[in-house]
């Protein structure tokens, strides 16, 4: 067999293994280095784990999730769940809390033509109104930061488990193979882990924000040293050496998972660049969505959408507001206004709004009390019984309000959506049975919504 015309030959390999145990480095640097480190690792399962599309088992609503989390915990009473009566309870002591009632300083607003209550820190979310469904009835029992969020993100608080994107990416695979089929931008590990899901579902960590250069977005995404027509000579050379391997001596799933990983490394050098390269955008859209690190991100999101890719996880955190309320909740709430309202605005005229779902929310809410007196400084703490999130798109019935807490927003009064109800929701969305997604690990299944979970039929459309 003859030498291929590669910038750094080498003496002819007699087989794939020698092969990629000589070309491992140079190939390395196309898989985009830290984010595709567990790409290529030989999984102990790869003969399962494919990212080709699937179809789901039951009729889907959504084919897209991007899931905007607002890491801190937005506090639900001065945001999408309005309580009047409290302007008549300012100052009295808040039994069981600590500290005294304190009502929200915003205004709220009926909008649209379904009349749902959003508060006025979101004045564009507000004109989105009738294509939201706000669910104000969440509860979870856990008020600390780390483990809700491995709650919201995860279904455990405590266990090492697969992130929803990677549960998601597992039961339908990506529209997408020219680019990782979940992607994060932004966010801690719990957000796109894997855990003990075959490494090819992990979410592909990135480094996107506004103004940065698309060839750097992911680590090591072009390759310094190898030209991209001397890696498609060696990647044409492994596939030969594999066919030949197949014929004359056995099928190797796990190398084949791993060339697999080299493909799609190779085709994301040109993907990838486009993808996340928004001064393509026009101006005008641009400006929609607001040039700002949020407004970026959020843009991003569609353009991935766009092309296939199945979940998007954007951090927008930043809602950990201990003191100084009314000035600080502005400040963040401003922040993903403008984005939010562009996102879902820029899908529905795109005609991809029917089949993206947008979910926004955080861990868990805010207690209707402040402590000492109620002033300028107040604030809210953590409260895990009681808070809200938004969709969007999906299959979900715009312009909805589900659920209920009492007169001061502290307890679940009615139609209480749990975490694992939330995402049993999201599952039958994508067209699953949520008991039926299962993984076996260490001896029996495991799923997303593992210890229990009802679907929401109220709010699907």
């Amino acid at each position: 067999m003859s030498t291929p015309n590669c910038s750094n030959s080498l003496p002819t390999p007699n087989s794939r293994r020698e092969f990629l145990a000589r070309t491992g480095l140079s190939m390395g640097t196309l898989a985009f280095g830290t984010m595709v480190a567990d790409y290529m690792v030989a999984d102990a399962r790869a003969e399962v784990a494919s990212l080709k599309p699937r179809k789901a088992p039951l009729a889907a609503k959504a084919k897209h999730i991007i899931h905007i989390f607002a890491g801190g915990a937005p506090s639900h009473l001065d945001t999408f769940d309005y309580k009047p009566k409290m302007k008549e309870l300012a100052d009295q002591s808040a039994s069981g809390m600590g500290g005294v009632l304190f009502p929200t300083p915003f205004e709220f607003k009926k909008c649209g033509k379904s009349g749902l209550e959003i508060s006025e820190i979101f004045p564009k979310l507000q004109e989105q109104a009738d294509n939201m469904c706000v669910i104000r009835s969440m509860y979870q029992e856990l008020p600390a930061h780390g483990p809700a969020a491995k709650l919201m993100h995860t279904g455990s608080a405590i266990l090492p488990k697969p992130s929803m994107g990677s549960w998601i990416l597992y039961g339908l695979g990506t529209e997408s193979q020219d680019l990782p089929g979940f992607v994060s931008l932004g966010g801690n590990a719990d957000a796109r882990t894997s855990a003990f899901l075959p490494s090819l579902y992990q979410g592909a960590n990135t480094s996107f924000r506004a103004g940065a250069q698309p060839s750097k977005v992911i680590p090591n995404l072009q390759s310094e040293f190898t030209s991209m027509d001397a890696q498609r000579k060696q990647l044409d050379l492994v596939h030969q050496l594999n066919d030949r391997h197949m014929q004359t001596v056995q099928r190797d799933e796990q190398l084949e998972a791993r060339i697999e990983s080299f493909e799609l490394a190779f085709r994301m050098q040109t993907a990838a660049t486009d993808a996340f390269d928004i001064t393509k955008e026009p101006e005008s859209i641009r400006e929609m969505y607001g040039k700002t690190d949020l407004g970026a991100k959020l843009l991003c999101a569609r353009r991935l959408v766009e092309r296939g890719v199945r979940f998007v996880q954007i951090d927008a955190g930043g809602w950990d507001h201990h003191t100084n309320l009314q000035t600080s909740i502005s400040r963040t709430g401003g922040a993903i206004d403008q984005p939010a309202a562009a996102l879902i605005a820029d899908l529905k005229q795109r005609g991809l709004l029917d089949e993206t779902l947008i979910l926004w929310g955080g861990e868990f809410g805010r207690t209707p009390s402040t402590a000492g007196r109620v002033n300028q400084a107040s604030g809210r703490d953590h409260w895990s019984k009681a808070f809200c999130c938004w969709m969007a798109g999906g299959g979900v019935k715009g312009g909805t309000a589900y659920g209920e807490t009492d007169e001061i927003g502290a307890q679940v009064a009615a139609d209480g959506c749990h975490v694992h109800d939330l995402h049993a929701t999201i599952l039958r969305l994508m067209g699953f049975d949520h008991t039926k997604l299962t993984y076996r690990y260490n001896g029996r299944d495991f799923r997303l919504t593992d210890n229990f979970g009802n679907v929401i039929n109220k709010i699907i459309a």
